[in-house]
């Protein structure tokens, strides 16, 4: 599951501060989905507190679809700055949901490539053995000063199965979005847009085997907020 989730103008505008020397940030966006399976609420949050160089982050994502929750994850991570726009991270990523919550260490790097185009890797490596990585990047197209039109995607990979959660080795899933916002203020923008997620390789065998779809596009529409 991917929303949107950095502000690429507002973490600039805060990397390079003489003052305060601690900042805290956080993104907030809450997603209408209309799913195959009913209606979804999905929430994708991150923020940071900090200074210019070492930081604190916290990621949270998740949907709930018609009241129950399907997928719920925390990230806890320390990050240091290498550079005018990449953190290397490293930290804790708790999963609540699906089956049993289950543990992973955390690592990883996040910035700002050409272009603006933002851009973050973690590998994770779990209990009993598991191993994951995920790839995610998002861009901003300003066609005004207030409506922005944002491509996303996501990729999730795996080292082994694990038939409980529902994933296969290997790439599991991808996920790509497009989303148009009109910020009323910068800290506040209604979006609406469409998502489409596919499952590959073995997740794609127990998807079916579980009766359910391989790809999916959904109309989505939320608010974003930042402050």
């Amino acid at each position: 599951m991917l929303i949107a989730k950095r502000l690429s103008r507002h973490y600039l505008a805060t990397r390079f501060t003489t003052a305060p020397s601690t900042v805290f940030s956080c993104s907030i966006e809450l997603e209408y989905q209309d799913a195959d399976e009913g209606s979804t609420l999905a929430w994708d949050a991150s923020g940071w507190v900090g200074g210019d160089i070492n930081r604190v982050w916290f990621r949270s994502e998740g949907e709930r679809t018609n009241g129950v929750t399907e997928d719920a994850e925390l990230q806890l991570l320390y990050g240091r700055s290498i550079g005018p726009w990449w953190d290397v991270v490293a930290g804790v990523r708790q999963d609540f949901k699906p089956e049993s919550p289950q543990t992973w260490a955390a690592f990883g790097i996040q910035g700002m490539a050409l272009y603006a185009f933002e851009a973050e890797a973690t590998a994770f490596v779990g209990e009993n053995g598991q191993t994951a990585a995920r790839l995610e990047g998002e861009y901003d197209i300003l066609l005004t000063n207030r409506l922005i039109l944002q491509p996303t995607a996501e990729m999730n990979f795996y080292g082994k199965n694990d038939p409980e959660r529902g994933v296969g080795s290997g790439l599991a899933n991808t996920e790509l979005g497009l989303r148009l916002r009109y910020e009323i203020v910068r800290q506040f923008a209604p979006y609406i847009g469409v998502s489409w997620s596919r499952s590959y390789g073995n997740t794609a065998d127990m998807v079916r085997d579980e009766g359910g779809d391989v790809d999916e596009a959904r109309f989505v529409a939320g608010i974003r907020m930042w402050f």
